[in-house]
């Protein structure tokens, strides 16, 4: 029986590109394999008839062999190349052929083939790092330059990050030739395992680095000098990009984070770009009026004038002495909040003449006035 045409069995147009003619063989590859067609005698000739056409398609040089001498080009020799015809497709194929089903459908998945996912194996970013700063509200303030000590991975000197004695470069895993996996046959089935000499880098350090015993990296502590910007808050990120943790064997550096937590100040309560602080006053000063000396967060001094007859919680506000933005955009406000202050240990002739002034001032408490107004409403109410 003449064999059908390869892009036939694929399902796929002669003109088809590379990611088709995978794409198409990876579908037939499934529906066809013989575990998932017991009931069908005719999968497994099937599922060797796709491997056969894609082991041609997926190899240019073959493919082109293919398309200008059709099947002719794997019969008597005709441009096969090194290993013999290959046009008919062996029992002994059969388990190389599973395991490109099993590396093409999972190899993606699994790191790829060859030596260059083996060299990725081999050299790993190192990772990323947290550091919690606390700083003042004056420093939020006004921004600060700021030394701190890191403990962490720094890539070895002695060889120069390679893991491997004098910098010499790693070498190729004689076990399994720079693949980081060891196929193992088992009939038909060929089982693949990480590399248990390499442990799936691919590569090898023959004589490793008395220094840091072949990781390519030591522990260290290193100071690092950070700028903190003007109008950082709890909770604000700082990343920086390469100082974090050395890679394993020459891989890049990770980064460092910090994250920043603004100290509670004894004066100053924030909300964001606002500054709140609670003053003081005598009952004196609020029922006469007058002024009272704040400071502000920058150190100044503001003189605040409190209006005759001011009540605690009266707010009064200070333009842009606040905080500044963190990414610019101007500067809060700074809110004054009044408290006023009920005196003690009174003299006698306080108590004297705080008494004499309650007589003389009953009707100077409006609010009170009103409360005790519709208190007496209610009473009335309720005897009623």
């Amino acid at each position: 029986m003449a064999k059908r045409d390869f892009y036939e069995v694929l399902g796929v147009t002669k003109g088809a590109s590379a990611e088709e003619i995978k794409k198409a063989y990876r579908a037939k590859a499934k529906e066809l394999h013989p575990d998932r067609n017991a009931d069908n005698p005719q999968a497994e000739a099937q599922f060797k008839e796709v491997n056969e056409a894609y082991d041609v398609l997926k190899d240019d040089t073959r493919k082109a062999a293919y398309d200008r001498y059709g099947h002719a080009a794997f019969e008597g020799g005709m441009g096969g190349g090194g290993g013999g015809p290959r046009g008919g497709f062996q029992q002994g194929d059969f388990a190389s052929a599973f395991s490109d089903v099993f590396e093409d459908l999972f190899g993606d998945f699994m790191g790829g083939r060859g030596g260059a996912g083996g060299a990725r194996a081999r050299a790993q970013r190192g990772s990323d790092l947290r550091y919690n700063l606390r700083v003042t509200l004056e420093e939020a303030y006004r921004g600060v330059q700021k030394t701190i000590t890191i403990p962490a991975s720094a890539a070895c000197d002695a060889c120069h990050g390679t893991g491997a004695e004098g910098g010499a470069e790693p070498v190729v895993c004689p076990t399994c030739s720079g693949m980081g996996k060891v196929r193992a046959q088992q009939g038909f089935f060929t089982v693949e395992r990480t590399c248990p000499t390499c442990g799936g880098a691919g590569q090898i350090v023959k004589n490793p680095c008395r220094v840091c015993g072949g990781a390519g990296r030591v522990e260290r502590e290193r100071a690092l000098s950070v700028n903190i910007p003007q109008g950082v808050e709890t909770g604000t990120r700082i990343r920086l990009a390469g100082e974090g943790e050395a890679g394993l064997r020459g891989g890049p550096t990770g980064d460092l984070y910090i994250f920043i937590e603004v100290k509670d100040h004894p004066i100053f309560q924030r909300d964001g770009v606002h500054l709140y602080c609670r003053v003081p006053v005598s009952i004196a000063t609020a029922a006469l009026g007058g002024e009272v000396e704040v400071p502000t967060i920058d150190g100044g001094r503001s003189r605040v004038k409190v209006p005759a007859g001011s009540q605690t919680g009266k707010q009064m506000r200070l333009r842009s002495k606040g905080m500044p933005a963190l990414r610019g955009g101007g500067q809060g406000d700074m809110l004054i909040e009044l408290a006023v202050e009920t005196p003690v240990n009174l003299t006698a002739r306080q108590k004297e003449l705080l008494r004499e002034f309650e007589k003389l001032s009953e009707d100077n408490n409006p609010e009170s006035s009103s409360f005790f107004s519709k208190v007496r409403s209610f009473w009335d109410g309720m005897k009623g």
